[in-house]
C-alpha cells in the first residue's frame, strides 16, 4: 500500500471556496489502475490558517506514480491555473508506503 497525501494551508476567509473547488471537482482517480480511496481532510485552524491534506491510496508507489503521468492525472488538473489560488504556498506532497496494516474485525 501507498499513500499519497497533498497538505494544504488555507486562510480562513477562502475555505469555503477551497472546500467547493474539491467537493466539485472532476476526479479520474476511480477508473485509475491501482487506486484504492480518496479523502480531502480539514485539520484544525492554527496562527490564522487551516490545515487541509489530500489523502490517497494505492496499492503501490508504482501505480501512483503512474498516475502522476496519465492523461487521466492531466485531465483531472487541467484546470488548477485557472482558478483562483485559495491555498498558501505551494501544496506540500508526502508519500509514504506501508510497513504495517491492522483492519477491524
Amino acid at each position: 500500500m501507498y499513500l499519497a497525501m497533498n497538505r494544504f494551508t488555507v486562510l480562513p476567509e477562502n475555505a469555503a471556496a477551497f472546500e467547493e473547488l474539491w467537493l466539485n471537482r472532476e476526479s479520474h482517480l476511480k477508473e485509475t489502475p491501482g487506486f484504492v480511496s480518496f479523502h480531502m481532510l480539514k485539520g484544525p485552524e492554527e496562527e490564522g490558517a487551516i490545515l487541509y491534506a489530500s489523502h490517497t491510496v494505492w496499492e503501490s508507489e508504482a501505480q501512483f506514480r503512474a498516475w502522476t503521468t496519465s492523461d487521466a492525472f492531466r485531465a483531472s488538473h487541467a484546470r488548477a491555473g485557472q482558478t483562483r489560488k485559495l491555498h498558501e504556498g505551494s501544496p506540500r506532497f508526502e508519500g509514504f508506503r506501508a510497513i504495517q496494516k491492522i483492519e477491524a474485525p
